[in-house]
């Protein structure tokens, strides 16, 4: 930069030439934009076309550093708008979170296992009614529907009775049963089957079906009794009281009411007690019994814990759990003698084929279940309800 110093006879070659120093430029002190964004430069060793350079220089900078600013000013502002949406998003996840969690708690809280067999069942003794295709119609199809509604209400209203009366046992055999756990709090479960109660009779009115509402009814009354704690009621503390509950609802009402419910409101015709009915009535008794003491294995340590009498709190899981497998080998031993009798080729057939593949199953399973254990257990009689579900498929081909 010292070689761009001006020579003193330069400067005092023009007229009135002010005294060199005059000519330099103020001395080096900032960098300084103004509002218009224009750079002011200055140094006290540059001038000519090096100072035009660095002028353009610092005025395209400035430039570029309001474009830069603009920039960052819409990244910026898109970033609100992204923030802005992520409350709207959070909620949304939040609503949907809360809404599969209720969901799933009122899918445990209806037993799910329950309220299948009923369907299924109600389904099947539903068809024993029908003679011929022409009988599956529209009219077959409303009054089938009605039922299982109804019967499904009152499904949950007593599933759940029981488990309002039962929370304390249901911490120590079912923690994760939503009143056990605490997800729904014992007014909630009131609520629930307040209302299921109510929409199942009041179904049943409407459709003004006797043996329908007479189902209901009988339902309401052993399921109340079964679990609620009031004297001379809690039927499920005793052993044999308790079985014949379920049996009576699972093996006489559900076949024989909702049959007739078919039978004479549906199809307007005489009540009779046909062969394939009065087999599914005999057969879901020894299955009922099944269930009714299968139930009460996985649940020792808390029935005994708070006086429950069960069989197996009497008599131990072991024997219990073999008496259970023995009276299912031999109700699939009668119903394949059931079979062997049939006048009708398909039905012989699908009749002994599926009790025979039904029982080697179970024997096969039996024989593998690890009785120290409450998950193998648990998961047996989980087991036990799929056979329960696979012989009502069955029932319907026994002619």
């Amino acid at each position: 930069m010292d070689a761009l110093r001006l020579r003193p006879s330069l400067l005092s070659a023009r007229p009135g030439a002010a005294r060199p120093r005059d000519h330099f430029p103020p001395p080096f002190c900032s960098i300084q934009q103004n509002g218009e964004g224009r750079v002011c430069f200055s140094s006290q060793r540059t001038q000519g076309p090096t100072l035009f350079h660095c002028q353009k220089f610092f005025d395209w900078k400035s430039s570029y550093c309001r474009i830069s600013h603009r920039s960052i000013n819409t990244s910026v502002n898109a970033s609100e708008q992204h923030l802005q949406s992520e409350p709207e998003a959070h909620d949304s996840a939040s609503i949907w979170r809360a809404i599969s969690s209720s969901l799933d708690a009122f899918y445990r809280f209806s037993r799910p296992h329950t309220v299948i067999g009923t369907a299924l069942s109600i389904v099947s003794v539903s068809l024993l009614a029908v003679e011929s295709l022409s009988d599956i119609s529209p009219l077959f199809l409303t009054g089938l529907l009605e039922a299982v509604v109804a019967a499904l209400f009152m499904n949950i209203y007593i599933v759940g009775l029981n488990q309002l009366f039962d929370i304390e046992i249901d911490k120590v055999n079912k923690p994760t049963l939503p009143l056990a756990s605490g997800e729904y709090s014992p007014a909630t479960g009131v609520a629930i089957i307040s209302v299921f109660a109510a929409m199942s009779f009041g179904l049943g009115w409407v459709v003004g079906s006797q043996p329908l509402f007479w189902a209901l009814f009988i339902s309401f009354v052993l399921g109340t009794a079964y679990s609620i704690k009031l004297p001379y009621f809690r039927w499920k503390r005793f052993a044999v009281v308790a079985a014949l509950c379920i049996l009576a609802v699972r093996a006489v009402i559900v076949q024989l009411s909702f049959f007739l419910h078919i039978q004479t409101f549906v199809f307007r015709r005489p009540a009779v007690f046909s062969r394939p009915l009065i087999f599914a009535t005999a057969f879901m008794t020894f299955f009922s019994v099944v269930i009714a003491l299968f139930k009460d294995i996985p649940d020792i340590e808390g029935d005994r814990i708070f006086g429950i009498r069960s069989f197996t709190v009497r008599l131990g899981q072991k024997k219990v759990f073999w008496i259970c497998v023995g009276l299912l080998e031999v109700a699939y031993s009668v119903a394949i003698l059931m079979g062997a009798t049939s006048s009708s080729l398909w039905s012989k057939s699908a009749t002994i084929a599926g009790h025979s593949i039904l029982a080697a199953i179970l024997w096969h399973c039996a024989r593998s279940v690890d009785l120290t254990s409450k998950a193998a257990i648990t998961s047996f009689y989980m087991f036990i309800w799929k056979l329960f579900y696979a012989e009502y498929l069955l029932i319907p081909l026994v002619r």
